[in-house]
């Protein structure tokens, strides 16, 4: 077994599910991947609901980048706002906008 890295060994099941291979626990790392794979299987389905609320959002007559960008304020704080509209307002200035 000394020919194969701790991840091919593991990948040949040449290695019991308890063992470990290069101080890699099979059953730990098998764990770690399948929540892992769980958690992006969630984070699509997710994204796919968001994306239904804007198509909704659009049939209805609303603007979606008004409100992605309403979503993006909502996210920060009042402080962190007023910054940001000072800065814009700065920029907008010196540029004779």
């Amino acid at each position: 077994m000394s020919s194969q890295t701790a991840a091919e060994a593991i990948a040949s099941g040449s290695v019991a599910e308890s063992d470990e291979v290069g101080g890699v626990a099979r059953a730990q790392l098998r764990s770690i991947i399948e929540r892992i794979e769980r958690l992006e299987e969630e984070k699509k389905a997710l994204a796919d609901d968001i994306k239904e609320i804007y198509a909704e959002a659009k049939s209805n007559g609303y603007d979606v980048k008004t409100l992605r960008k309403v979503v993006a304020l909502r996210k920060k704080n009042q402080h962190e706002r007023q910054e940001e509209e000072a800065l814009l307002e700065t920029y907008l200035s010196a540029l004779g906008m």
